[in-house]
């Protein structure tokens, strides 16, 4: 308990002359060592540092880092400290043995040195000790130390300061050198945490450098570095708000570490490690604790690479899904890899080993450190993902389109918005056949590919879209809803109305066009970008019964009741919000209050059936939709999706119509038959009437 009796009661008394006094008093000759000893930082530290510099070191107290440099052949140094007695204690303690080093009594904010007489000034905590808080004096008191360090220091001269890096002290002095037109530099101290002589914290070590330069006269730029691993090339910055936000991800990962060690059992905790070149997130790790599984000693942890494009499945995407995983494999801790999309990988060996000194870091505390560590995956390989077109919609934001590899080696296209890289937008099954249209450069690779042997990455580009298949469960949940219209063995040869609010790849009003022959669908998408996608790649077109309007669909909605109620034997709502911050990402919670779902009751027949994908977070939030649509529909079933966060509604407007479970079940296999015409490929890998197996009464 004494290393706590010895703290000030107040941060600001870190200034102190009279606290230091105390300090040392208390303490004796023991030394207290800030942030480590020089073991600890010499590798950092000895970058800058030459045995002919002079060397200043300010609030050098009892630490024994000068000692240290001074037996290792760094000679030249003088110290100060604002407390006599540390002053009095060092300087007998190596008056003998080290006679050409001294120390002083001296303030930091005003010292007696001439200009440019220091090549190095080293800091090791004197400055988190004086700038305590952001406060406006604080940062007063901290500037006269920065003018007189550079007052001392020559041109070409270092100021090595050890530091936690808290934010408004990395802020101070980044940007005060900055101005002045210093090189600034920061280096994590070999990823070690802060240790005092006391015990450690949970925070890394970092080492400012900054080196006094020469003003050259009409330069503005400013050099702002940052050294995260030992011998990786320094990561430039553009500002300092990007150097602080990048320091400020090393504290944060050093907590996680802190904290997985503190606690193996935590949930589900995730991570982005970013390349060294642009910065760019290159993995997506997500560490996974099963405490079902039996611990022995060769099942404590892996790592589980994910193939590329399949990182949004139930199983590699959630976190019940990850618990699975791990359960599966029978490991108690499993750290999943995700592949981003913008980043090239050439194989599962060279992830591996780009892999296996980050994520050893992760490890349950008492993992031997030789001990090898199994890397999974699905198949052996990393998967294939080819990005066929990328673009920007004004509306929508940044998109892709790629195609990726599945588990039964078919493959898929998937439209992705980047600003929730983690959802599927929209899938299609890719069969052989003749390329989509619009895909120009599919032709002329599978004109290529008749002469020369398939490459797997290119491989998609000679596919087309398989229109009989619905990728998405809620898709299909949808489709089967429309058993609750009634006669559902005539509807695929009746003439019915479809509305659809939301195109995304079309997948859905194309399947029902193709498969109810007599059937009209009308497609409402607000974003005419979204059409062109739907189109150039996932095989689309508008034709007699098929027609797609651009609009907003709550203005579309809106006015079609008021000038033809009525219209329409079903409604169906697919629209993504753009806003994830509501709890509620599909549809957007103006779909759903109660005036606008008067004018959607409005606009249906009277046994007509509405169908929504809710997507929704938020428990209390979906109480209040649910309450919302009982309101306006009486006759209210739901249908969770299995695995997945999407939940089918379907509306009716007379509680007359009501079926048991059975009976829909029942009528869903009536209407799956009648679809299965001779004339048209039908899809056998999944029973659509199933998707209404689990439909409860709400």
């Amino acid at each position: 308990m004494e290393g706590l009796r010895l703290l000030p009661r107040r941060a600001q008394d870190f200034g102190s002359a009279g606290y230091w006094e105390r300090f040392f008093r208390e303490r004796g000759e023991r030394a207290f060592e800030w942030y480590g000893e020089w073991g600890e930082l010499r590798e950092p530290l000895e970058r800058y540092l030459r045995p002919r510099d002079s060397i200043l070191v300010v609030g050098c107290g009892n630490s024994e880092m000068s000692e240290q440099l001074y037996d290792d052949g760094y000679q030249s140094i003088i110290n100060v400290d604002i407390s006599e007695m540390v002053i009095k204690q060092m300087g007998e303690r190596s008056a003998h043995l080290r006679p050409k080093m001294s120390y002083l009594v001296m303030d930091v904010l005003q010292m007696d040195f001439p200009d440019g007489c220091f090549q190095v000034v080293l800091d090791k905590g004197t400055l988190d000790a004086l700038l305590t808080d952001g406060e406006e004096a604080t940062l007063a008191r901290a500037e006269r130390m920065f003018a007189e360090i550079g007052r001392v220091l020559q041109f070409g001269g270092r100021y090595l300061c050890v530091s936690l890096a808290q934010a408004h002290v990395l802020k101070a002095a980044v940007e005060y050198f900055s101005k002045e037109g210093w090189m600034v530099r920061i280096h994590q101290a070999s990823g070690k945490e802060a240790t005092t002589s006391e015990g450690g914290f949970a925070l890394p070590v970092f080492v400012y450098v900054m080196t006094k330069m020469k003003p050259v006269p009409g330069s503005a730029s400013r050099i702002l570095e940052l050294c995260a691993e030992k011998h990786d090339k320094p990561i430039r910055f553009s500002s300092l708000e990007h150097l602080i936000e990048a320091v400020t991800e090393r504290q944060q990962y050093a907590l996680l570490r802190s904290q997985l060690s503190k606690n193996p059992g935590m949930g589900d905790v995730s991570l982005d490690l970013c390349s060294q070149d642009g910065g760019h997130a290159r993995y997506t790790l997500h560490v996974v604790h099963c405490p079902a599984v039996k611990v022995s000693r060769d099942n404590r942890f892996a790592i589980f690479i994910v193939p590329q494009g399949r990182e949004t499945e139930w199983l590699f995407g959630t976190e019940e899904g990850r618990k699975q995983l791990a359960a599966s494999a029978g490991f108690r801790r499993l750290v999943t890899v995700a592949l981003h999309w913008d980043q090239h990988y050439e194989s599962m060996e060279a992830i591996q080993a780009e892999l296996s000194e980050k994520v050893m870091e992760l490890a349950p505390p008492g993992l031997q450190a030789q001990q090898k560590v199994p890397f999974l995956s699905v198949g052996g390989d990393i998967g294939i993902r080819t990005i066929q077109h990328r673009d920007t919609s004004s509306l929508s934001g940044e998109y892709i389109i790629e195609d990726v590899k599945g588990d039964d080696a078919r493959y898929f296209r998937h439209l992705i918005f980047l600003s929730n890289r983690n959802v599927v937008q929209s899938e299609a099954r890719l069969s052989s056949g003749a390329p989509c249209k619009g895909n120009k450069k599919s032709k002329k690779k599978k004109k290529a590919a008749s002469r020369d042997p398939v490459n797997p990455a290119e491989a998609s580009t000679s596919l087309s879209i398989d229109k009989s298949y619905l990728c998405c469960a809620h898709h299909r949940a949808m489709v089967a809803g429309l058993c609750l219209l009634k006669n559902p063995e005539r509807l695929p040869e009746v003439p019915i109305r479809v509305l659809v609010i939301g195109l995304g790849g079309g997948s859905l009003p194309l399947f029902i066009h193709d498969y109810f022959l007599q059937c009209t669908v009308e497609v409402v998408e607000i974003d005419p970008a979204i059409l062109e996608v739907a189109t150039r790649w996932f095989g689309f077109s508008v034709g007699d019964r098929l027609k797609v309007h651009i609009a907003d669909g709550l203005a579309y909605v809106s006015s079609l009741a008021a000038e033809a109620p009525s219209s329409y034997d079903a409604i169906m709502f697919d629209v993504d919000s753009k806003d994830s911050a509501v709890g509620m990402s599909c549809p957007p919670p103006a779909f759903v209050e109660r005036p606008f779902l008067q004018k959607v009751r409005a606009l249906l027949k009277t046994e007509g059936v509405f169908i929504l994908n809710l997507v929704c977070r938020d428990a209390r939030l979906r109480d209040t939709v649910l309450a919302a649509l009982k309101e306006a529909f009486p006759l209210l079933y739901a249908r969770r999706i299995e695995g997945e966060v999407n939940e089918i509604l379907f509306c009716q407007q007379q509680s007359r119509l009501k079926l048991p479970p059975a009976e829909l079940r029942a009528s869903a296999q009536v209407l799956e038959k009648a679809l299965q015409q001779p004339s048209r490929a039908w899809d056998s890998t999944y029973i659509l009437a199933d998707m209404l197996e689990a439909v409860q009464l709400v």
